[in-house]
């Protein structure tokens, strides 16, 4: 039978795609778009700025950011090592897709890619968050390249039949799910993915099986308790798989941002670590809207990890700006 003998959390931001020096350009771009109070009201740039505590000027100084900067990497290299000493036969890939391959036209809240293999491909023209590709700096435009392939297509295996497996098991568990077994001609897949299979798996072929959540956009996100469900749903699934597999979890997203909010990721970093799976599953949605939502991502890997414990976890707050701007850079790791 398989067994999930491992899960793995990361952040896939573009800073960390990025030297330190940067990531205060990065102002550039969060001056451009809508941001959200802590509290999920929407508010601007100028009014982030404005209510922000005199303490950020010493979080954004180049020393901080080279610090900050050097322990995701190190924590990254982390992970790499985990996941490549576990030998796992399939890694199940949570993540979202921000309208880089699904859009207004049809956004599903769970899809299951089951494909026998998914493209990344190099130089993608769909952007993240709907941002114009035309008006993007070069340095923005270097740091999104790096979810991609630097000059041709790859098509990464996927475990399909255990993706077939995982959509019956979970149609079995009243979860009407959306299925691909192919990309729209031309695309491949977009960052959250990408992310893994360029930096935390270091382009290694082990079958993948992706998992997508409509963190971003209403209507139709998951609820904390769906995700968390699902996630049960995908462990409880993939433990009647007929076939001898070791199996890993990956997380990828998170935590807070675009506005940080420490408060927000201590408590999301404390359930996770105490299995409070009440805490995870009664998470106040308004606070989950935004970059915040991929942390439905982590509430989801949780659920298929409840048998493992989070071992080890590098927590910090990445900010870039004086308007409290950055990304709750998180790397964990279940075993």
């Amino acid at each position: 039978m398989a067994r999930i003998v491992l899960g793995i959390g990361t952040s896939h931001t573009p800073m960390l795609n990025l030297g330190p020096e940067d990531w205060p350009r990065f102002e550039e771009l969060d001056r451009r778009r809508a941001h959200l109070h802590k509290d999920g009201r929407p508010a601007t740039y100028d009014e982030l700025v404005a209510a922000a505590p005199p303490s950020l000027r010493a979080e954004i100084a180049p020393e901080r950011h080279a610090t900050r900067h050097g322990e995701a990497m190190a924590a990254l290299d982390r992970l790499h090592e985990v996941l490549a000493a576990a030998t796992l036969d399939a890694v199940v890939i949570v993540g979202d897709d921000q309208k880089e391959l699904y859009r207004d036209d049809h956004m599903p809240a769970v899809l299951v890619y089951r494909g026998e293999t998914i493209a990344n491909v190099p130089n993608r023209t769909t952007v993240s968050m709907d941002q114009d590709v035309a008006w993007r700096p070069d340095w923005a435009r270097r740091a999104s390249a790096r979810y991609y392939e630097e000059s041709e297509t790859r098509h990464y295996p996927v475990h399909a039949t255990l993706a077939n497996h995982l959509i019956a098991g979970l149609i079995d568990r009243e979860f009407d799910i959306a299925t691909a077994n192919a990309l729209p001609e031309g695309e491949g897949e977009g960052h959250a993915f990408g992310f893994v299979h360029q930096r935390v798996m270091k382009r290694a072929a082990i079958p993948v099986v992706p998992v997508f959540l409509n963190t971003y956009y209403p209507p139709n996100q998951p609820s904390p308790r769906r995700c968390y469900k699902l996630g049960q749903a995908i462990g409880e699934a993939i433990e009647g798989f007929p076939e001898d597999l070791r199996v890993g979890i990956v997380a990828s997203g998170g935590l807070s941002h675009f506005t940080i909010d420490e408060a927000l990721d201590g408590e999301v970093i404390r359930a996770l670590r105490e299995k409070d799976a009440g805490a995870l599953q009664s998470l106040p949605r308004e606070r989950l809207n935004s970059g915040n939502s991929e942390i439905r991502n982590w509430i989801c890997a949780a659920g298929a990890l409840e048998h493992l414990d989070l071992r080890w976890v590098h927590y910090a707050p990445g900010y870039r700006t004086l308007a409290g701007t950055g990304t709750g850079l998180c790397f964990g790791c279940w075993a």
